[in-house]
């Protein structure tokens, strides 16, 4: 009986484990408002290389004139980097433009999913909006 108990157990314990698994990643749909897109250029100002996404700070004026810093999202580390992206190809101070944007879903969230090309049209982020 002891057996059957500790399968139980392994089992109960993995379903909980795959569960929360499922429950912690969420589509582009969940978080961003795909109907609404904003183009901007603005200077990157901070890339934040880590799990489960990179994040891009772009700064940018707002058409009354004040800064405002966007947080572009990319898609996970590991994956960016096989297909040849790299932290370093993105140097502070770099201009750059997120075209296609999907804005957060959130009304105070400076977050945004979309395509992020340097000023001589090398893409950055290897997927638009759409893919990731």
């Amino acid at each position: 009986m002891n057996r059957y108990r500790m399968i139980a157990f392994v089992l109960g314990v993995g379903l909980i484990l795959a569960a929360a698994t499922m429950v912690a990643h969420h589509s582009v749909a969940a978080e961003f408002d795909t109907s609404k897109k904003i183009t901007f250029t603005g200077t990157v100002k901070q890339v934040d290389w880590g799990s489960p996404h990179i994040y891009i700070h772009v700064e940018t004026k707002n058409p009354d004139g004040k800064a405002m810093v966007y947080k572009v999202e990319g898609g996970a580390p590991n994956p960016l980097y096989r297909s040849g992206v790299r932290k370093e190809a993105l140097k502070l101070g770099t201009i750059v433009t997120c075209t296609n944007c999907s804005p957060s879903k959130s009304p105070t969230s400076p977050n945004v999913n979309g395509r992020l090309t340097t000023q001589d049209g090398r893409s950055f982020l290897a997927a638009p909006a759409e893919n990731n």
